[in-house]
C-alpha cells in the first residue's frame, strides 16, 4: 500500500513539473508575423500574411489586435466588442449617424447605455477617426 502511494506521489510531482515547464514556455510572446500590424493582409486562403492580400475586415482586425474606427465600424463589428452587444452597437451607429460622427469621447459617453466601463472598453478597442491601426487593442 505504501509503495503504491509513493508511486502516485512521484507521478503527481512529475505531472506538476511538466505543467510548470509548459507554463514557462507558452504562450510565446514573439509576434507570429515579421511585419508591422498595418502591413498584415488576409490571403485568399483566409490566412494572415505579410504582403499580398486584402486588408482585414473589422472582425479580422479585432482578432489581430487592431483598433476599429468608431466613426466607420459597422453595427455588426461593434457588437463583437466585449460588453457592447447588438443593442448598444445599434445605438452607437444611430448616434453617430444623427450627429455626423463622434468628434469626442464625451459624445460617445452621451449615448444611452455607455457608462464608464463600456467607455473604457470602447476607448481601448476603437479610435475616433484615426487610423484603425493606432496601437494594440489589449
Amino acid at each position: 500500500m505504501a509503495g503504491r502511494t509513493a508511486a502516485l506521489a512521484v507521478a503527481a510531482l512529475g505531472v506538476m513539473g511538466l505543467g510548470a515547464v509548459a507554463r514557462l514556455q507558452w504562450p510565446d510572446s514573439a509576434p507570429a508575423l515579421d511585419c508591422a500590424p498595418e502591413a498584415v493582409r488576409i490571403g485568399a486562403d483566409g490566412v494572415a500574411t505579410c504582403g499580398e492580400g486584402s486588408a482585414p475586415s473589422g472582425a479580422q482586425a479585432l482578432a489581430l489586435g487592431r483598433r476599429l474606427d468608431l466613426n466607420s465600424a459597422t453595427e455588426e463589428e461593434l457588437a463583437l466588442l466585449p460588453g457592447v452587444g447588438p443593442a448598444l452597437a445599434r445605438r452607437l451607429v444611430e448616434a453617430r449617424e444623427d450627429g455626423g460622427g463622434f468628434a469626442s469621447w464625451d459624445a460617445v459617453d452621451d449615448v444611452p447605455g455607455v457608462g464608464a466601463a463600456k467607455l473604457q472598453t470602447l476607448q481601448a478597442a476603437t479610435s475616433l477617426g484615426a487610423a484603425p491601426d493606432a496601437g494594440p487593442v489589449w
